[in-house]
């Protein structure tokens, strides 16, 4: 049987930094054979710069900007299926939720506050943790974002003490699942 059967177009990785979108999405591609499209990656490749060199020149809103433009290319017709791993603020407008539910099967990668802090310390590519209290701005971020990434997520999955390959495979079983049981 092929691993795809009975899954939607795409994967849809959303969720705050640090969740696991890159890492769990890396795994998936490697049980689907699907490729795997980094949104962040492909705003790097476009703009030929980082996103924390982004931020600095052109600002954050210069960003998600961009981040929508990637967004409206990935939502085209006629694409193959992928796994899509997303920026963590990219649910922040209502036009970009739309285009993710609409792009196949999303999957909202959680971590409490403490767990993202310890996953994200040492990497300096986190433009929004550049701040006197980084634990206070993921608390912030996540209240924020919680709503958001609910409202859209087909499974909401927490990815704390779990193993890659247990939660990809948790991933693909209820996506199959959801999609077996619709009309």
């Amino acid at each position: 049987m092929n691993p795809a059967d009975g899954l939607p177009k795409n994967i849809v990785l959303i969720g705050l930094m640090g969740c696991g979108k890159s890492t769990i999405g890396r795994k998936l591609q490697g049980m689907l054979g699907y490729p795997l499209v980094d949104t962040d990656q492909l705003i790097e490749e476009k703009a030929r710069m980082t996103i924390t060199e982004i931020f600095a020149r052109r600002g954050e809103q210069a960003f998600r900007e961009m981040e929508s433009a990637v967004l409206n290319e990935l939502s085209a017709p006629g694409t193959p299926r992928r796994i899509i791993a997303t920026g963590g603020g990219i649910v922040g407008r209502k036009h970009n939720r739309r285009l993710l539910s609409k792009l196949g099967y999303v999957v909202w990668l959680q971590a409490p506050a403490d767990v993202i802090l310890q996953r994200t310390a040492r990497n300096r590519d986190r433009p929004l943790l550049q701040t006197e209290n980084p634990l206070e701005k993921i608390s912030a971020l996540l209240a924020e974002r919680s709503p958001l990434y609910h409202d859209i997520a087909d499974l909401e999955l927490d990815t704390a003490g779990l193993e890659t390959e247990e939660i990809a495979c948790g991933i693909l079983e209820s996506a199959r699942y959801h999609f077996a049981a619709k009309p």
